[in-house]
């Protein structure tokens, strides 16, 4: 049984958090086309690496109590496959 994707709920919170991040993306070509510092664009750079892994993490917290869940519930190969695709993203995460 396919279901839809766990941040349903929560897609204009998640495309609002993304508007955000990309509105950083683009101070930071401003930033850069009027030379500015290193240090405060690296800050810049840093702050918009935080805000979209909390993207991510939510994304992958909605995952887990939504996908994983109901796979889990169901069990089986469905089960397995659900749990290691989210170790895998939750390595990806890490490894970022």
């Amino acid at each position: 049984m396919e279901h839809g994707p766990g941040y349903a709920g929560e897609k204009d919170e998640v495309l609002k958090r993304l508007r955000r991040v990309e509105g950083q993306v683009r101070g930071l070509q401003r930033m850069v086309e009027e030379d500015a510092y290193c240090i405060d664009v690296l800050t810049q750079v840093s702050a918009a690496t935080k805000a979209l892994q909390a993207v991510a993490l939510s994304l992958l917290d909605d995952h887990l109590g939504h996908c994983v869940a109901h796979a889990a519930a169901e069990g089986g190969a469905v089960a397995d496959e659900k749990i290691k695709e989210a170790s895998a993203a939750i390595a990806r995460l890490v490894r970022s």
